[in-house]
């Protein structure tokens, strides 16, 4: 690939100050940071960050900290909630809060506190050690110990914490009072009971005058349909008391993404790679999502850099490679696999591109396209359509054809990002030779097991399944090229399951006459026969040798492939998640019918 890239990382910090503000988020950041200003006679209250995941809301929040951090009579904690387990959220937030208090008000605090009757045993103690020289840290941990001891007295931390902020909020010289704010970062990415932990600090014990929160959070996450789905009305209700208002942050304008993209380019060291159309490409099939920008960029950048493949391609050639395997995943895996259709995806694609045009028009066209038109419907086996122009047969042609191709490609047709990347990407000087490295298993199709359940499933990936098991589940997968399902046989066998590796119908045969299996995965085309698969179940099946349940795991999923799984009892799909999903029915099928 010519001299050796420089390429560099891209962290996923959030934006902390102006400068690195590409998104144009300063303007809201300012807005809201005078807003908590303004309002801080109105204490306490909650304001959400609301945006999905990878939206920005750290990013706001960070800045909107740095707005208000500026005002000499505002205090602010940064709390990232991600950081806790279960209850001791509750106690790190409210540690967190202390912490910011200075310490000759804690020390009066605890004061009051050893001269309240009812708390003399709780805080018996600490009656010894009021006086020494703790530091802001003893003294919160001698607060929190005097005050979480029992029932009783955690009974008595919100009048103690109230005081405590209302002296600080309110000593002079600060006009009409003191502000602490509170960011509460990542809760949308916690576990049930450490949401419900903080929740329970901010609204149980840190409601009070002086006090304002900004919490991000995805609140569609938060609501009865995601995480918090199994609690009851009266939990859900104590859910809508927690925020008094939110900020939905929009989605970054075309201009704003793409300059993103840009400046994340350019910090990688792959600006020169992105002309104006990879960048809008990379804008829009990202769903203007910046975080998913960022892993977009640090993925071609280590591909380009790492992987020894590209060595012999051309920088441009490589990533207009590489974006055809993170956009666009279904088309990719098609384009790898190819399947024994047609030797080039692409090419196949950009001729049913035209078929479609010309036979959906009715209209005689140009003598190229009529060629092209007639080669893309004989060459999947259809009759050629009738010279005249016809549309009522050709419109009947076109249906035929379709039924032949994969599902995606209609959609893709319509796509105009994508037909120009294909386009391009096959006016490479190195295309055809690009294609050949990639049949012959240089670079695989993507297939990523994925654990953090904010990361979106692309095309081909897998979700994450933390409590699923496949313990006593015998597979037997049938593919001829069984290197590229290396990572779902391990993701299998790693969740208890055992899988049987066979090349051909008649290994897999051998394997049938010899020990059960509950679960029968397999491709259809291998080599010169494009529909193996389907034959060889078909004929297990009328033989009873195999009547469990089957899926077909293949490159080219088509409506007539669809049409003819059904028949002999089987799904199909081209994606690694669905193939687990119908995993996972399967596998339910198959223990509700064990003894």
């Amino acid at each position: 690939m010519g001299d050796r890239m420089d390429f560099s990382l891209l962290n996923d910090e959030p934006v902390a100050a102006s400068e690195g503000d590409v998104l144009g988020s300063g303007r809201a950041a300012r807005e809201i940071a005078k807003l908590l200003h303004d309002s801080r006679t109105a204490t306490p209250f909650t304001l959400a960050v609301d945006a999905g995941w990878g939206m920005g809301k750290s990013s706001l929040m960070r800045l909107v900290e740095a707005e208000v951090a500026q005002q000499r009579d505002v205090e602010v904690v940064w709390y990232n909630a991600w950081t806790s387990t279960g209850g001791d959220a509750l106690e790190g937030l409210i540690k967190s809060v202390l912490m910011s208090f200075d310490r000759r008000a804690l020390r009066r605090a605890l004061h009051r506190l050893s001269e309240r009757r009812t708390l003399l045993t709780a805080i018996g103690a600490t009656l010894g050690v009021v006086l020494a020289p703790f530091g802001v840290a003893g003294l919160v941990d001698r607060f929190w110990q005097a005050l979480s001891v029992d029932a009783r007295s955690r009974n008595d931390m919100r009048d103690a914490l109230r005081d405590l902020a209302t002296e600080w909020a309110e000593s002079a010289p600060y006009e009409p009072r003191r502000l602490l704010v509170v960011f509460i970062d990542d809760l949308d990415r916690c576990s049930e009971e450490t949401v419900l932990a903080v929740c329970e600090a901010v609204k149980v014990y840190l409601d009070i005058p002086g006090l304002a929160f900004v919490i991000g959070c995805d609140r569609s996450a938060l609501g009865p349909s995601g995480l918090l789905r199994d609690l009851g009305p009266t939990g859900s209700a104590f859910m809508e008391k927690i925020f008094q208002t939110s900020y939905r942050l929009p989605a970054p304008g075309g201009d704003e993404v793409q300059a993103y993209v840009r400046h994340c380019a350019e910090r990688s060291g792959l600006r020169e790679l992105l002309d104006d159309d990879l960048v809008k490409l990379i804008a829009d099939r990202s769903a203007r999502n910046p975080r998913r920008i960022k892993r977009l960029i640090n993925g071609f950048g280590l591909e380009c850099s790492l992987n020894p493949v590209w060595a012999r391609f051309e920088p441009e050639a490589v990533i207009r490679t590489l974006l055809l395997q993170y956009l666009y995943g279904d088309f990719y895996r098609i384009l790898v696999t190819g399947d024994g259709i047609h030797p080039n995806a692409a090419r196949e694609f950009l001729e049913y591109r035209t078929a479609r045009r010309v036979l959906g028009q009715g209209v005689r066209p140009r003598s190229e396209d009529w060629q092209t038109t007639v080669a893309c419907v004989t060459g999947h086996g259809l009759a050629e359509p009738a010279p005249a122009p016809d549309l009522e047969s050709w419109t009947a042609v076109l249906a035929r054809l379709e039924e032949e191709l994969p599902t995606a490609y209609p959609a893709l047709a319509r796509d105009q990002n994508f037909v120009h990347l294909v386009e391009e990407w096959l006016r490479l000087p190195q295309a055809d030779e690009l294609v050949q490295r990639l049949r012959e298993g240089g670079v695989t199709p993507v297939v990523e097991l994925r654990t953090d359940e904010g990361t979106p499933r692309g095309s081909g990936g897998v979700p994450a399944r933390q409590r699923e098991t496949y313990a006593g589940l015998q597979v037997l997968w049938v593919d001829d090229r069984p290197e590229g399902n290396r990572s779902l046989v391990s993701y299998l066998e790693g969740r208890g399951a055992e899988v049987l590796l066979a090349e051909d119908g008649w290994s897999a045969e051998r394997v049938l006459r010899s020990r059960p299996v509950d679960l029968l995965l397999s491709d259809i085309a291998r080599g010169a026969d494009r529909d193996a698969g389907l034959t060889d179940l078909a004929r297990w099946r009328e033989q009873e040798r195999f009547v469990g349940p089957a899926v077909f795991f293949a490159g080219r999923v088509t409506p007539a492939r669809e049409r003819q799984s059904r028949e002999v009892g089987a799904r199909i799909t081209a994606s690694g998640g669905e193939l687990l999903q119908y995993i996972d029915e399967a596998w339910e099928e198959i223990r509700r019918s064990r003894p």
